[in-house]
């Protein structure tokens, strides 16, 4: 049975600002040594998938200089992102990447969505991977369905290097997905706004409708649907 807890970020690191890798030094302080964080890019969307990502570190083997340019993918140019996700995956102990399409998320629900491509991301990064977890650390405020031991972490991404490995992770392949898809259907803009709700891109699907990977169930879609 899986121990799921959220995280109590007042208690263990006090009132002050987030600090990036405070999480993997609360754990070297209790005996953890393989970790894995997690984290998603794509909720919010009209569009396209979700996609979620899990990085496993050796808590006990890690190279400070890669270490150190890691950061919550949100704070990193495009250009840095790049690099970091490559780099990731070369320095990483082990890596999974999932996605739930536009019908998944349709058909479930976003959140639902959600939590199904961070057990799938997690899962991934196990496979063949025989050391014991010490604990799964996943962004934001609720646990998943997995069988090891995890918290949620509320702005996980800025206080941990892992999970702010699996949001570069994350971002990086999901942007990839659509700038794939801007190519198909560039009318919408999707190599911009990544599928997000901006006035071009409500403009878009107003004027020429929902295109197949719009999210139906979405409001800003579904009253477009003819």
């Amino acid at each position: 049975m899986s121990q799921q807890k959220l995280f109590d970020i007042a208690a263990e690191f006090g009132a002050g600002p987030p600090a990036i890798g405070e999480l993997e030094q609360w754990c070297v302080g209790r005996g953890h040594r393989y970790i894995i964080g997690v984290d998603e890019a794509g909720r919010g969307p009209l569009a396209g998938p979700v996609h979620a990502a899990a990085v496993v570190l050796d808590l006990q083997a890690l190279d400070a200089d890669w270490l150190a340019k890691l950061d919550d993918s949100k704070k990193l140019n495009d250009a840095l992102r790049d690099e970091a996700f490559d780099e990731i995956q070369r320095a990483a102990l082990s890596f999974g990447i999932a996605q739930m399409d536009h019908q998944v998320i349709d058909e479930i629900n976003i959140l639902q969505a959600t939590f199904r491509a961070m057990e799938a991301a997690v899962h991934a990064a196990l496979d063949g991977f025989e050391e014991r977890i010490d604990c799964v650390f996943i962004d934001g405020n609720k646990t998943v369905n997995l069988q090891l031991p995890q918290r949620a972490v509320v702005k996980g991404d800025a206080r941990s290097r892992a999970i702010a490995a699996a949001s570069i992770l994350a971002k990086v392949s999901r942007d990839r997905v659509m700038q794939s898809y801007h190519e198909k259907w560039p009318v919408y803009g999707f190599g911009s706004h990544k599928g997000y709700p901006t006035r071009a891109h409500r403009a878009a699907v107003e004027e020429f409708g929902p295109c197949p990977i719009h999210r139906r169930s979405f409001r800003g879609v579904r009253e477009f649907i003819k």
